[in-house]
């Protein structure tokens, strides 16, 4: 008896490889990065094909697998380049090549990196106590403890600075009372990084504002998971409540003294959200390139096809483009040249080309464009999350247009 599948007249192909990894670089933009760098980048690949089929299904159902984070901890990927004594030390163009290849594989575990690494880990690095850092520092790079960093507010997302939640002082500790949205981690069991301004006139920090580092069991810290998401499935974003949480007077961390603290973490991640959506651009002109080869309509593959090859030009200059800007970040961070805005022109670029490259690559996988087995769309929903997280492109064009006119353009 045969072991080949039977065929049927009008299915000569049962599914199309539309996920194999072909090292898009048409420049030769990372050809010459050093071992190290490369080693990195290879350790991410590894990762990302071990947990890629968990990764398909948990998105598909929308559940957050927890071991995939802490086996990312596990392979040391989440440390994002941070420079910090108790860490391992990744150049920026390691870090962003670990995120760029995470993203490729899977949004959800590049958002997992982003808040996990870019934002928590940032956090306590740059600013929390010794103790704090002997306590929680490790934990979070291995993934044994979930780190989420609470400062969106459903009433203040591009408005942040405007944020409400307030810390009173009460005997030696603080209590801490509002709310926030959209906390990757913040319903994990793990810790918070909750930012809040300090509402205590008698005291010469009234107004400003401090980050605490929270224990997600405390009582009044209810944390609870947002449904419904289209984007990002396979991670968990959390409504935090905090109501009346009391903290110990060492819960905050002494680094920070006013929001500025928050941009520069900010600052730092919108590299990442800039490699994350190169990751995502590639993995779309990649399927569409896979597919269009394999593809048979009128008797010879669609890659025969003008129009075809007209598409996959304009998702290979978009893509090229994305390359050389995240390669230049890479270059300026190394050198102590990166500047908040050129960050952000990075973002701002980038995220609007991953947007026209998954549209190409939707539409040239035609009616097979919407299964998520092919990829496209699951990293087209994905890429809209990226797009409007770490500064929206209304922002992201005020900042570069404050910077470019020297007049602040904001309300």
């Amino acid at each position: 008896m045969s072991d080949e599948a039977p065929s049927f007249p009008g299915q000569s192909v049962e599914s199309y490889d539309t996920s194999t990894r072909l090292d898009s670089d048409y420049y030769a933009v990372f050809s010459d990065i050093g071992p190290e760098d490369r080693a990195a980048w290879d350790r991410a690949k590894a990762y990302v094909d071990e947990v890629a089929p968990q990764m398909a299904d948990a998105w598909d159902r929308a559940e957050y697998p927890l071991d995939t984070v802490r086996r990312m901890g596990e392979l040391d990927l989440v440390v994002d380049g941070i420079d910090h004594p108790s860490l391992t030390r990744l150049s920026p163009l390691a870090a962003g090549l670990i995120n760029m290849e995470i993203s490729r594989g899977d949004g959800s575990l590049g958002t997992v990196l982003a808040v996990q690494g870019g934002l928590a880990l940032r956090t306590l690095a740059l600013f929390g106590s010794p103790a704090q850092q002997d306590k929680w520092l490790t934990r979070l790079a291995d993934g044994s403890v979930l780190g989420s960093f609470a400062l969106t507010e459903p009433d203040h997302g591009s408005d942040s600075v405007s944020l409400e939640t307030v810390a009173r002082r009460d005997g030696d500790g603080w209590v801490i009372r509002g709310a926030k949205k959209w906390i990757g981690n913040g319903a994990s069991g793990g810790i918070t990084f909750v930012w809040a301004r300090i509402d205590d006139e008698s005291a010469a920090e009234h107004g400003a504002v401090r980050c605490f580092l929270i224990e997600q069991d405390r009582p009044g810290y209810i944390g609870t998971v947002i449904r419904g998401k289209a984007s990002l499935r396979a991670i968990h974003q959390a409504h935090i409540l905090l109501d009346d949480v009391r903290v110990p007077a060492d819960a905050v961390l002494p680094g920070t003294k006013s929001f500025k603290d928050a941009s520069t973490v900010l600052y730092a991640t919108r590299s990442g959200v800039a490699w994350s959506a190169l990751g995502h651009a590639t993995a779309c002109y990649e399927a569409a390139l896979s597919y269009a080869t394999t593809r048979i309509q009128f008797g010879k593959p669609i890659a025969k096809f003008q129009m075809v090859q007209e598409r996959l030009t304009h998702m290979l200059e978009d893509l090229t483009a994305m390359q050389l800007y995240c390669r230049r970040l890479a270059d300026l961070e190394t050198a102590g040249e990166l500047r908040p805005t050129q960050a952000s022109l990075a973002k701002f670029h980038n995220t609007r080309a991953a947007r026209r490259v998954a549209a190409l690559a939707r539409d040239l996988l035609g009616g097979n464009g919407i299964l998520l087995e092919n990829t496209v769309m699951q990293h087209m929903a994905d890429i809209e999350a990226i797009h409007t997280y770490e500064g929206t492109e209304s922002v992201q064009a005020l900042l570069l247009g404050r910077d470019i006119t020297g007049m602040s353009a904001f309300v």
